[in-house]
């Protein structure tokens, strides 16, 4: 399956989270990246695929969510940096200066790492949705100084025009232990 791109399903609901996951992959011909419980009782439910296939698939789980939808999004032309940061297991060996974008709101930090990757010549590190966060997510990219500081500028322009902006950080030469906590 071609993965060009992701919708998200964000419920309010741990049950009616199941149900929207079972909808949507009724619904279209998607790939299911992530189904779970995440901090403070939610759901998240993450798809790829083709554009026209996403987009029909949130549609059926919006309609589904009976009331308990907090947010929902489809990324057409997604970044494939943002695929592979979402799904990392293991640390790229980072150089450069460091930047983190944090958010209350797990729709709109993936949002903004496709939004940096397509702004400014970074790397995204990894996303990180939610688990262990008290509903938070954040992102971690590298790059040379000027790259990371436009990156997050531009994140943060866009997080806090959502009203979900925690903390946008840039650390141009970080101590090599600190991309160990990163693993």
């Amino acid at each position: 399956m071609n993965d060009k791109s992701v919708g998200l399903l964000e419920l309010s609901s741990v049950a009616a989270g199941f149900v929207v996951a079972d909808t949507v992959l009724k619904a279209g011909n998607v790939r299911l990246m992530l189904s779970r419980s995440i901090c403070s009782g939610k759901y998240m439910v993450l798809i790829a695929g083709e554009t026209a296939s996403v987009q029909s698939a949130v549609d059926a789980g919006v309609a589904a969510a009976n009331g308990c939808l907090i947010d929902n999004f489809v990324i057409p032309n997604i970044h494939p940096d943002v695929i592979t940061a979402l799904g990392r297991t293991q640390m790229t060996p980072p150089e450069g200066a460091l930047g983190i974008l944090e958010s209350f709101n797990v729709a709109t930090l993936i949002l903004a790492a496709d939004h940096v990757v397509k702004t400014a010549d970074v790397q995204l590190l990894e996303v990180r949705l939610a688990m262990a966060l008290g509903g938070k997510a954040f992102l971690t990219l590298t790059g040379t100084v000027s790259s990371v500081q436009e990156a997050i500028a531009a994140g943060r322009a866009l997080i806090a025009d959502s009203g979900t902006l925690v903390n946008a950080v840039v650390i141009s030469r970080p101590h090599p232990d600190i991309y160990r906590e990163l693993v």
